[in-house]
């Protein structure tokens, strides 16, 4: 009777689902995608998206403009972003985390003098991208040969010495033990993918078992052709892209036995739906061959199990295998649902932000766990080098990646301190982030707080969205309990300040007393100014020397005075305040700068019937009677003078008291002619 079984960790990586997702997320949203390269190596995944409306393009000189160019989860060198730069172009970086993590390390090291060593394939596209990262200093081993040479080259260098993702963890081990021991110019980082790596392992374990193998995945992907050089080692082994080209296999002899066991694994860009044909084109051969009905139905019951049964324990492994191994599992710490871990945030993007948490695992905080703000970006919240404190909302050691949340964290710890706010009456500040029906939100350390409108301060005809984006103070009214809001005032918040600020202001309030203060509104006899608590009324005849007829010719709201107290009504709350200065008296100024006899230029402002007023400076006039007005007798003022023209004046009188002035044209002229 023949058996079915598939692996446990066939198939899709998360750094491929990933890619793929995001690329038929930005096709769904109506972008214009052109990835750079094939995103995976599966032709039957790329041909859907391309049916789709994507391109592929092998550089970015190939880009359309407004065409997003996706870079694929094997990541590209640093000369690959800059290009992109200098275009312009829009980016999608599907670029694995594991692989960034790489090209991190790779740039670091490099920056410090190092030599990178890296364990690849030269030619793939992955190793090419972490040499992009390198500068020139680098090299690239397959084997355990070739890094004993490479070692040996370099050997008064500091090395760095670290792997493609999918690179084999078996030779990656014998790697290991030709490394010189205790030098201090060799640092090894053990970049290998956690899901690359069970891959292998539950492959090997199912081909020890096996009679033959079936290894699904593109014949250009780099993990499929290890896991297929792997299985060969133990038995008869197929590497195949899809369910087609089973029927040009000849099985006939592997199949033929009794009780002949099938293992079925798929690399890293196999989709579940190609690996779900490939078993039941196999289910179809094998019913085809088997000799009654009862063992056609012992395979379908054989592969339902195997789905969902553990997969086999591995070979055994040498003693240099297990002490490599069991080295590196003591280098990482265990992840467990609900944990509160510590993580270095490694890079920040619109969608996620990637975490050291110093574990296996690497550590993902999806956009919408990173803050209960979801108006936030990922950018605006945190940035590469950050510490955060995280709650393991999952962790697959499938794929070697935790899903983490920060939003949930802070919120718990937020709730108890808006709990404690209210009790305490504490005055918090936050952001106004939305305006929502009826109010506005903000959010204090993960809690949001829904202000009402009535609450805001803000009068009834002004808009709400004057707050958004301005940093506000408010009291909690009610605490968020169970729920995971709250209720606030930033109204209560100001009568309490403008409460202690009056009775502040009263306590040291003199006559004479100066201030800085702002016009908050104006009325048709005078403006009134915030003292810092308290508001002052400056009346109309205290802005201005000159006669004015609103205030608003001299001041406007939110201009800046500096006043002073002329009187004080503490009873009733009134407080009349001075503008004027003294010193800008323009009487004060005349008197300072004229006297009678002068000559002076002044321009006529206002005729009568009697004679023109000449303005001598800013705010004082004087009259030049129509007998004054000439050497010889006017009968109408307007046939000498007009409204604007400047004529030369001699000041016959000053009368201090009354603040009047008496010009003449014609003593003027006459002073003149007895010069000449």
């Amino acid at each position: 009777m023949a058996v079915i079984t598939v692996s446990k960790t066939a198939g899709f990586c998360f750094g491929v689902s990933r890619a793929v997702q995001m690329v038929y997320e930005a096709l769904d949203a109506g972008k214009a995608v052109a990835t750079l390269g094939p995103i995976i190596h599966n032709q039957d995944v790329v041909n859907d998206m391309i049916a789709r409306g994507a391109r592929v393009i092998e550089d970015v000189s190939e880009l359309r403009p407004g065409e997003y160019v996706v870079i694929r989860s094997h990541g590209v060198g640093k000369a690959v972003y800059d290009a992109i730069a200098a275009l312009g172009a829009p980016v999608i970086d599907a670029t694995c985390p594991f692989v960034s993590k790489i090209h991190r390390i790779a740039a670091k090291e490099t920056a410090a003098g190092a030599h990178v060593l890296i364990a690849g394939d030269e030619h793939h596209p992955e190793v090419q991208g972490i040499i992009g990262h390198c500068d020139k200093n680098w090299s690239v081993f397959p084997d355990e040969i070739v890094l004993k040479r490479e070692i040996s080259k370099n050997f008064e260098k500091r090395l760095a010495i670290l792997s493609q993702t999918t690179y084999n963890s078996k030779i990656w081990g014998k790697c290991m033990t030709v490394l010189p021991q205790d030098d201090p110019n060799i640092v090894v980082y053990d970049t290998i993918c956690t899901a690359t790596e069970q891959r292998q392992t539950d492959a090997a374990a199912l081909a020890a078992q096996s009679d033959l193998m079936i290894v699904i995945g593109g014949r250009h992907s780099s993990n499929t052709v290890k896991l297929y050089d792997i299985c060969s080692a133990y038995c008869k082994t197929y590497h195949i892209e899809n369910a087609r080209e089973l029927n040009t296999l000849d099985l006939s002899n592997a199949i033929a036995e009794d009780n002949c066991r099938v293992g079925i694994t798929a690399g890293a860009s196999t989709p579940a739906n190609i690996i779900e044909e490939v078993v039941s084109t196999m289910e179809e051969i094998l019913n085809n061959n088997a000799e009654n009905t009862e063992a056609a139905e012992a395979v379908e019951e054989t592969v339902q199990a195997a789905q969902t049964a553990p997969a086999a324990d591995a070979p055994a492994a040498d003693d240099d295998d297990m002490d490599f191994a069991t080295m590196l599992e003591e280098n990482f710490k265990k992840l467990h649902t609900n944990a509160r871990v510590k993580g270095i945030v490694m890079s920040v993007s619109n969608s996620e932000v990637i975490v050291d948490l110093g574990a296996k695992q690497t550590g993902i905080v999806p956009a919408s766990e990173l803050s209960a703000d979801q108006s936030k970006k990922p950018s605006e919240l945190v940035k590469v080098g950050d510490e955060l404190e995280l709650l393991v909302i999952k962790v697959s050691d499938q794929d070697g990646v935790a899903t983490l949340s920060k939003k949930r964290v802070d919120e718990q710890a937020g709730v108890e301190k808006v709990i404690k706010a209210k009790e305490e009456g504490t005055v918090l500040e936050s952001e106004v982030t939305a305006v929502v029906k009826g109010g506005v939100n903000v959010y204090y350390e993960g809690v949001r707080v829904f202000i009402p409108a009535s609450q805001t301060g803000l009068p009834r005809e002004a808009s709400l969205d004057e707050l958004k984006g301005k940093t506000v103070k408010f009291i909690v009214m009610e605490a968020p309990e169970r729920r995971k809001s709250a209720v606030g005032s930033i109204k209560l918040v100001e009568r309490q300040a403008r409460a202690a600020a009056k009775a502040k202001f009263w306590e040291t309030a003199e006559i004479g007393k100066e201030y800085e203060g702002e016009v908050k509104s104006l009325t048709s006899y005078g403006a009134f100014v915030d003292l810092g608590g308290i508001d002052g009324m400056v009346h109309i005849s205290e802005l201005s020397w000159s006669r004015i007829k609103h205030p608003s010719q001299v001041v406007s709201v939110g201009d800046v005075l500096k006043v002073y107290i002329k009187d004080l009504d503490k009873e009733n709350d009134r407080i009349s305040l001075g503008y004027k200065r003294a010193e800008d008296n323009p009487w004060e100024k005349f008197m300072n700068q004229f006297e009678k006899g002068d000559i002076v230029d002044a321009k006529i402002v206002s005729i009568t019937t009697f004679g023109a007023f000449a303005r001598v400076i800013d705010g004082v006039d004087g009259l030049i009677h129509i007998s004054q007005l000439a050497d010889r007798r006017v009968e109408n003022v307007k046939d000498v003078v007009s409204v604007g023209d400047v004529v030369r004046v001699k000041i016959t009188n000053i009368d201090e008291q009354n603040q009047k002035i008496s010009l003449s044209i014609r003593e003027a002229l006459r002073d003149e002619e007895d010069e000449d």
